[in-house]
C-alpha cells in the first residue's frame, strides 16, 4: 500500500514539475528574490528534467505496488 502511495505522489508531482516549471518557481524560489523575475533556462530545464525523473519512479513505484509477495 504504501508503494502505491508514494509512487502516486511521485508521479503527481513530477507531472506537475514536467508540465508547469513556472509554478515550481513560485513555489519554490519567488520568494527569494525582490523583483518579479522570471526563471532562468537552467532552472526550467533542470525542473523538467527532475520531473521526468520522478515521474519514473513514482510509475515504478505503481508498477512494485501490483507485483505479488
Amino acid at each position: 500500500m504504501f508503494y502505491f502511495i508514494a509512487g502516486l505522489a511521485l508521479t503527481v508531482m513530477g507531472i506537475t514539475m514536467l508540465v508547469n516549471p513556472r509554478f515550481i518557481f513560485e513555489l519554490a524560489e519567488s520568494w527569494k528574490h525582490s523583483g518579479g523575475t522570471e526563471p532562468s533556462n537552467l532552472f526550467l530545464i533542470s525542473t523538467r528534467f527532475g520531473g521526468v525523473m520522478c515521474t519514473l519512479a513514482g510509475l515504478c513505484g505503481l508498477i512494485v505496488a501490483f507485483i505479488p509477495q
